[in-house]
């Protein structure tokens, strides 16, 4: 991610709609089951007639008597009908179904959902299954699009009631369709944080609190809010000497004692790499292709060497930074798709060189672009280069509807056989500047429809990415990264590493807030 030259791309012409509401609904009491049966019944709704209140095999509870609020309604996803929660007036209701006979294991509920927003919570449950409670919120959906969600229980007793639940305001609306609740399990095994400013804002004086303002270190405050790993960017010669081999080492001896896992993010550049700018360092300048391949293998051997070394060998590296067009410019953009490939297989076979376990990581930007994806990584697969990872970027305000990265996401990872993840997502919990400095996304109409710039609208952002993430099919979806949450307005830290005057456009989409407390969005790399 470049946070200068990236154009502002307005996707939303309109204020986003008020803050979001409570994200959490306390269990409605359970009324009378329709029945009880080993699989759902009438999953897909096709068994009603339109404006059915209490669709076939399924009950319904409202605490306000407004059980009209969930009815069937013609427009199903696949077939000719759906379950909605709508009503004129506020409402409370809760669509479910209690199965049983059940094989005592783990089950995942799948759904298609869409939702207009602005509830105070929209949410598919697993409950009464003896074990905890488990929610899926549902995302602000757009242009009609629908969204698989997932969500998993371990079932002990045989039974489990499915659950699809509005505490909703006046107008509020949510369509489901198309559930299945099956044997398998989901979750995410990256719930990651980019801590790559980190050591500099350290250095110039930066602090960070607990999210009840206990000072401590930043690093253990994000692995105790649930992250799993740890991202770091490699440059090659940084005018100000910070994201360097040493500081590098230095931060990923940190990452590791706290039990975390190391993901290292080769840019190839003394300064930022992505779709925009992909410049050669400085050392590297002149360098016919055939030593740029030596650069690039020697570069990351001597890095990922150095931090096997010191015990802290990577878990994954990323080979190139948005490397939509290329990296190495000019010899390694895609227009010269063959000598681009040279360069990826020189930094694979340096990093497989110190760690046969490390997993390889090719990373694009333009997340909902599943033309590029396809693209780009048809053109390596014809060159037979080998990975395991695909990573994106997908920041809403600049790449589009969660739905198309969705599409995305179950494409390219059925159509390679590979895990993809989020390397790169974030959103502002607000649109002032703290340093002075233009931030990056700082008007209303920047903002992504129904995710205010807020603290509950950030958790919800990283929540419903998280969410869209875990559904990829075939347990391929690894994780989410959240892009520079230490990143707060330290004087110094700027953005351009030649310029100690710049200020970093970037701390109003931090994880602390601008009083360096811990922000709510955190809490959820805890969940799945």
């Amino acid at each position: 991610m470049h946070p200068t030259t990236r154009s502002r791309v307005r996707l939303r012409a309109a204020a986003v709609a008020a803050a979001l509401g409570a994200l959490l609904l306390a269990p409605l009491p359970a009324a009378q089951q329709a029945q009880a049966a080993a699989t759902l019944t009438n999953a897909g709704f096709e068994s009603d007639a339109a404006g059915t209140a209490t669709p076939a095999g399924w009950s319904t509870y409202s605490a306000a008597g407004r059980n009209a609020a969930s009815f069937t309604e013609a427009g199903g996803r696949a077939g000719g009908y759906r379950l909605s929660h709508w009503s004129a007036s506020a409402y409370k209701v809760e669509t479910y179904q209690y199965l049983s006979g059940l094989t005592d294991g783990t089950y995942t509920l799948s759904a298609w959902v869409r939702s207009g927003g602005g509830q105070n919570a929209a949410y598919l449950a697993l409950r009464n299954c003896g074990s905890a409670e488990q929610r899926t919120d549902l995302p602000v959906t757009s242009n009609g699009a629908w969204i698989r969600l997932v969500t998993s229980v371990t079932v002990t007793g045989g039974a489990c009631t499915v659950s699809v639940n509005s505490d909703a305001n006046a107008g509020n609306w949510l369509n489901v369709d198309d559930l299945t609740f099956a044997s398998g399990s989901t979750g995410l095994t990256v719930k990651g944080v980019d801590i790559s400013s980190l050591k500099k804002s350290e250095d110039l004086g930066g602090t960070y609190r607990t999210s009840t303002g206990a000072t401590g270190d930043p690093v253990a405050i994000l692995k105790n809010a649930g992250a799993t790993y740890g991202r770091l960017k490699v440059w090659v010669n940084p005018a100000d000497g910070y994201n360097d081999k040493a500081r590098v080492l230095a931060t990923a001896r940190r990452i590791k004692a706290q039990g975390m896992k190391l993901l290292v993010d080769f840019h190839y550049s003394d300064i930022w790499a992505d779709p925009g700018a992909q410049t050669k360092p400085a050392a590297w300048q002149g360098h016919s292709y055939s030593q740029l391949r030596t650069d690039v293998y020697h570069h990351t051997y001597d890095v990922l060497n150095a931090l096997k070394a010191q015990g802290t060998t990577a878990d994954m590296v990323q080979i190139g930074n948005e490397i939509d067009t290329g990296m190495l410019w000019p010899e390694g953009s895609t227009s010269n798709w063959s000598q681009l490939a040279g360069l990826l297989d020189s930094g694979i076979s340096a990093a497989r060189t110190v760690s046969s376990s490390t997993l390889i990581a090719l990373h694009l930007a333009h997340g909902g672009d599943n033309a590029l994806y396809r693209t780009w990584f048809d053109n390596a697969t014809a060159r037979g280069v080998s990975y395991d990872v695909i990573a994106l970027s997908f920041y809403g305000y600049w790449h589009g509807a969660l739905s198309s990265l969705q599409t995305n996401l179950d494409d390219i990872s059925a159509r390679y056989g590979k895990k993809v993840m989020v390397a790169e997502t974030a959103y502002p919990f607000r649109l002032d500047s703290e340093d002075g400095h233009e931030n990056i996304i700082d008007l209303p109409s920047e903002l992504v429809t129904g995710y205010p710039a807020s603290p509950a609208g950030q958790s919800a952002w990283l929540r419903d990415v998280m969410n869209v993430v875990e559904a990829v099919p075939n347990g391929r979806g690894l994780g989410v990264v959240h892009w520079e949450p230490t990143w707060t307005a330290v004087t110094g830290n700027g953005w351009d590493p030649a310029d100690p005057s710049s200020g970093n456009g970037w701390e109003n989409q931090a994880l602390f807030d601008y009083d360096s407390k811990l922000l709510p969005a955190a809490s959820w790399l805890a969940h799945r």
